[in-house]
C-alpha cells in the first residue's frame, strides 16, 4: 500500500491551524504533528484569502523537514474556495 500524507489547515480570526497526518494499513488517518500559532496584529487585518495561503505557507515552513525528500506523495487541504484559482494558476 502507498503511503500518503496531507496537510489540513485552517484560519481564525487570530490564528491559522494545521494538523499533519499519514494514512496507516488500516486505512484510518492518524495525526502525525498539530500546530496552531497566533496572528500578530497586522496579520490580523490581512484580507482573507491572504491569510488562508499564509496557514499553508507556515505548515510548509514548519514541517519541511518531515516532507522534504519523503518519498511519499502529500496533498494540502483547506475548505476556502478562495484557494481553487490560486491552485489552477
Amino acid at each position: 500500500m502507498n503511503k500518503k500524507i496531507r496537510i489540513e489547515v485552517d484560519i481564525f480570526d487570530y490564528a491559522t491551524e494545521g494538523v499533519l497526518s499519514m494514512k496507516c494499513e488500516d486505512r484510518k488517518w492518524r495525526p502525525v504533528a498539530y500546530l496552531l500559532k497566533s496572528l500578530n496584529k497586522i496579520e490580523r487585518n490581512y484580507e482573507i484569502y491572504n491569510k488562508e495561503i499564509l496557514a499553508v505557507i507556515r505548515r510548509l515552513e514548519n514541517w519541511r523537514y518531515l516532507l522534504e525528500g519523503t518519498r511519499f506523495k502529500f496533498k494540502i487541504w483547506t475548505n476556502h474556495k478562495n484557494l481553487e484559482y490560486f491552485m489552477t494558476v
